[in-house]
C-alpha cells in the first residue's frame, strides 16, 4: 500500500525521487569539455573541473602520441565525434591524433596548462583556463 503524504519530503511516506549530479552526468561533462579543449585549444571553467580536464587531456594526449589502432579506439570512446570543419569532414579525433600528437612527440608529459584566472559573478566560484602548453 502506498503511503500518504507529500512526495519528496523525509518523514513524509519516503523520497520517491532523488535528484543529484551523477557520476554520469559527471562523465558526460568531462567528455563535452576535453571535446571542446581539443578543438578550441582552450576553455574556461571553474578550478576543480579545470583539474581534472587537464588530467583527461594528458591522457588523450598520450594516446595521440602513442597512434596505434588500439590507443586510437581508447581515445575515441572518449572524445565527442563532433566535426572541426565540415568541409574537410575532420573531426576532433582526428585533430587529436595528427597535430597534438606530432606536437608533443618528444615531450615527456605536462601537454596542458590550468591558470587561474577570476571568480565567477553568481557564486564566487574560482575559474581557470585550461590550454595546451606551446
Amino acid at each position: 500500500m502506498a503511503t500518504i503524504g507529500r512526495k519528496n519530503v523525509h518523514g513524509k511516506g519516503g523520497v520517491r525521487f532523488k535528484a543529484g549530479y551523477t557520476s554520469d552526468k559527471e562523465k558526460n561533462m568531462l567528455r563535452n569539455v576535453v571535446s571542446q579543449l581539443i578543438i578550441s585549444g582552450h576553455v574556461e571553467v571553474t578550478l576543480p573541473v579545470a583539474k581534472r580536464v587537464s588530467a583527461e587531456a594528458d591522457r588523450l594526449v598520450t594516446y595521440a602520441k602513442k597512434g596505434d589502432l588500439a590507443a586510437r579506439r581508447l581515445a575515441a570512446s572518449f572524445v565527442r565525434p563532433q566535426f572541426i570543419d565540415p568541409k574537410t569532414n575532420k573531426t576532433a579525433l582526428q585533430k587529436l591524433f595528427d597535430e597534438y600528437g606530432a606536437k608533443y612527440k618528444n615531450r615527456n608529459g605536462g601537454y596542458t596548462s590550468v591558470i587561474k584566472t577570476s571568480t565567477r559573478r553568481g557564486d564566487q566560484a574560482q575559474l581557470a583556463i585550461v590550454s595546451f602548453v606551446d
